[in-house]
């Protein structure tokens, strides 16, 4: 089916476009190596391909460092750099491990020294060094990921429980001078929520905090509540920041492959953030509207949608994105939506995403799968999987949200 191949090659050529080898090296553009040692973190899912990108860039300058990674997301050896893989979306002793390993490096640095700190999402998990039981961050992680906090939301608490987030990384960097490359998966580029923050004055509260636990009704180790109320740091004077590659370039990637193909092409949105579910309804009532279309059209919307957990299924937000669309569309036989996670993970899933059309709800109902069952039980990729709705692409290498695209071509 046509419609399904511009979708592959839509998939493939965004994900392509928005790999962190030239946003690296675009931000690495008048870099001057320190006089002294330079040592590089990276951290996130991005990592790997972050911290290949830049010691390429930099040849022989880097003295030593580590990346830390999703388990899967590392592609092999980088000179002078050690290679983790860790726990995510929730941390495990890899990543509590791996990052003593980076507090090692760090702490001995000098005044004339530098450490070259790669972030990308994910690192929330992935860079971690609790200031409570681990015991008591996997509750706190585990109920924030069911209840539907956004992920602003969700690192304004985890920050509060670290000894390495909302700043205090760099401070134990200090007196070396920090300079940060930001690989941004967060609406808005928010630098003290990406990754919660490792290197970036807190801009959050603990007023803020406070209401999060009570929006969602958390319920809080006695041993973390009292860490809500300590203070981040402000001010760091020793830090230079700068963001390279977001979802605003992930659509605009989207949208060129979009119009490559014939399509006439709207961006809706680079700020989507809403329920999982919302996002498919919204763009299959797009789709209905723009049926009787004489000409290809595509919409695009980018950023990123939330999953409020009701069962013990399978599947992630962009697979409920999908499936949520399946209904609305059901019958059009020139429609189809796919969404996709660009880091090539879609929650606890192999699968980046889902995509469906005009004749997935008619071949779910045909095996006796009902939509609203699935989604109340969260199991999107058991549904998806059955009628080869599945996006997989393995682990990219890069992490600037997601995108969500509907594909309408004039029936016949």
């Amino acid at each position: 089916m046509k419609i399904r191949e511009d979708a592959a090659r839509i998939i493939d050529a965004s994900i392509r476009a928005v790999l962190p080898d030239e946003a690296v090296a675009r931000a690495l553009k008048g870099f001057t190596p320190p006089t002294g040692r330079l040592v590089l973190i990276a951290l996130g899912k991005a990592a790997w391909q972050m911290a290949k990108a830049a010691a390429g860039c930099l040849g022989g300058a880097v003295s030593d460092g580590i990346v830390i990674t999703k388990y899967g997301h590392a592609g092999g050896d980088i000179p002078s750099l050690r290679i983790r893989e860790a726990g995510h979306p929730v941390p495990d002793r890899n990543s509590f491990d791996a990052t003593d390993e980076a507090i090692r490096l760090v702490e001995p640095l000098g005044e004339n020294d530098m450490v070259l700190l790669l972030i990308s999402g994910g690192g929330s998990a992935l860079f971690e060094k609790p200031l409570c039981g681990p015991e008591a961050l996997a509750d706190l992680t585990g109920q924030l990921l069911r209840c539907g906090a956004d992920i602003v939301e969700m690192n304004t608490l985890r920050k509060r429980v670290s000894a390495v987030k909302g700043g205090r990384f760099a401070q134990l960097c200090a007196p070396a001078r920090v300079f940060a490359i930001v690989l941004s998966d967060i609406v808005g580029d928010p630098l003290d929520m990406i990754a919660s923050g490792p290197a970036y004055p807190d801009r959050s509260t603990a007023e803020q905090a406070h209401a999060v636990v009570e929006k969602y009704g958390l319920r809080l180790p006695p041993e973390v509540l009292p860490l809500l109320d300590r203070p981040l740091p402000r001010r760091l004077d020793h830090v230079e920041t700068r963001v390279t590659g977001s979802v605003r370039e992930l659509c605009a990637a989207a949208a060129g492959a979009c119009r490559a193909l014939g399509y006439e092409t709207t961006v809706l949105t680079a700020s989507l953030c809403c329920e999982a579910r919302e996002a498919g309804s919204f763009l299959a009532s797009v789709a209905q509207y723009h049926a009787d279309t004489a000409k290809p059209l595509a919409f695009i919307a980018g950023g990123e949608t939330v999953v409020h957990i009701t069962g013990t299924g399978l599947g992630g937000r962009n697979q409920e994105v999908a499936l949520s669309a399946a209904r609305g569309i059901a019958g059009l036989a020139g429609a189809a939506v796919f969404s996709v996670g660009s880091d090539g993970t879609d929650g606890p899933t192999d699968a980046a995403g889902g995509l469906v059309d005009g004749t997935t709800c008619g071949r779910l109902a045909a095996q006796g799968i009902s939509i609203d069952r699935v989604l109340s039980d969260n199991d999107a990729y058991h549904a998806l999987a059955r009628v080869d709705g599945l996006i997989k692409t393995g682990p990219t290498g890069t992490n600037v949200n997601d995108v969500s695209v509907l594909l309408l071509r004039p029936q016949a």
